[in-house]
């Protein structure tokens, strides 16, 4: 009887381990498929239309052009004085606003011309920052209209605009932004 209850060795429990490898290819296929890239897309300007070969660029009077200068230390010169980048926004819109008082600003708001000029060497911050500035005036000039018209702000007179819809505000006082090629 000694025999018959002997104790069979009870095999160890173990886990299955042959698709592991077929699950963690497929959680692999899984997240690359549903991951989306950010990719930079640089920044959006609307450029004018190209000039024919023959056609002359439509003459700007001097006066009517604030000329904004980014060494490649990233010093700032506003029409050849030192300025710093928080000065940009003030100096554009009086530029802008001038309506002809000032002869070392524009005639008008149509007519007055932003242009920013680079070095090759300057840092895209720097230059990032004083663009941000120039349009950073605009949408404060823009706002002002808007409130001009009634309503709280440039985005919501925005909001009430149609797809055929013409921009008044815009008209009045047009972005006209000049970026030149860098120096090299």
């Amino acid at each position: 009887m000694a025999g018959l209850l002997k104790k069979k060795k009870r095999q160890e429990a173990e886990i299955p381990t042959a698709s592991m490898a077929d699950i963690a290819f497929l959680l692999l296929i899984f997240f690359l498929v549903t991951t989306t890239i950010d990719v930079d897309t640089g920044i959006g300007m609307t450029l004018p239309p190209k000039l024919e070969e023959d056609q002359e660029p439509p003459p700007v009077r001097e006066r009517n052009m604030l000329k904004i200068l980014v060494n490649a230390q990233g010093q700032v010169l506003i029409e050849d004085q030192v300025a710093s980048i928080q000065q940009i926004r003030e100096e554009v819109k009086k530029h802008i606003t001038n309506n002809g008082a000032d002869p070392n600003y524009a005639e008008s708001p149509q007519k007055a011309v932003v242009s920013i000029k680079t070095d090759c060497e300057t840092s895209y911050n720097t230059y990032i920052q004083v663009l941000d500035e120039v349009w950073m005036a605009y949408f404060e000039l823009w706002d002002a209209e808007a409130r001009k018209l009634g309503y709280p702000n440039y985005n919501a007179y925005r909001a009430t605009l149609g797809p055929d819809d013409e921009n008044q505000i815009r008209e009045i006082i047009p972005a006209q932004i000049s970026v030149a090629e860098p120096d090299c």
